[in-house]
């Protein structure tokens, strides 16, 4: 590898850091913890998946594209049970967190959509960048879908044996209506706002890192084999 590849594969890596520190950062200083915790965890897994992969060797778009758009697509349908079940406000009861309906429309439906449609061009052309950005969303949208299966176990920051909505006023001066509660012990019932279709961006998701990590290995292989018979040759 020259110093030029090295160089450009440093500040792919350095950009990519960048864009887990900064939606960690944004995620805390406007929700809260949890989203530094998904957002954080799924792009040091990412990271680490992608550096050994993609920015190396990127991926065939005929392989790795249609496992992202049907990744985004399920993740849409998603989207839109947990927007009609009040996924935010629930949210915010759960974890004493100011997520409003609006700020999880401008995440999910504006800027979401917007990202996926440049990462969707970037995969096309094979801009590394675009890799990382795939498999931050195969790994966090995509597998990280299950956490929608513990949140009713677990017990609401705020009024948690109220089943009814309620409002809040919390600590920052923020105030939140109609705050659903999905705690099974106070509703009876074994749901929480998305479960339903939850599962839809995890199975595109989980296959395209199977697909990615097998196709990874023989393209190192075809590599190793390439150099080996070189080496014969010479």
């Amino acid at each position: 590898m020259n110093s030029s590849s090295t160089s450009t594969e440093i500040g792919d890596i350095a950009l990519a850091a960048s864009f887990i520190v900064l939606a960690a950062a944004l995620g805390y200083r406007y929700i809260g913890l949890p989203p530094v915790i998904i957002v954080g965890g799924s792009g040091l897994i990412g990271l680490l998946a992608w550096s050994t992969s993609y920015l190396k060797r990127p991926t065939s778009p005929e392989i790795i594209l249609p496992c992202f758009l049907l990744t985004v697509a399920a993740l849409e349908v998603h989207m839109m049970e947990e927007y009609l079940t009040g996924f935010a406000p629930a949210m915010s009861r759960l974890f004493n967190i100011t997520w409003t309906e609006r700020g999880f429309l401008i995440i999910f439906a504006f800027v979401g959509p917007a990202l996926y449609a440049l990462t969707a061009i970037g995969l096309f052309y094979r801009i590394r960048f675009a890799g990382f950005l795939a498999w931050f969303i195969f790994i966090g949208p995509g597998v990280a879908e299950f956490t929608h299966f513990i949140f009713p176990l677990l017990k609401p920051a705020i009024n948690p044996e109220t089943p009814q909505r309620v409002s809040h006023l919390f600590a920052n001066g923020v105030y939140i209506s109609d705050l659903p509660n999905y705690y099974i012990h106070a509703t009876g019932t074994y749901y929480f706002a998305g479960m339903y279709t939850a599962i839809l961006p995890m199975i595109p998701g989980m296959y395209a890192i199977y697909k990615l990590l097998k196709e990874d290995r023989r393209e190192r292989q075809s590599s190793f084999d390439r150099m080996k018979n070189f080496s014969k040759a010479v």
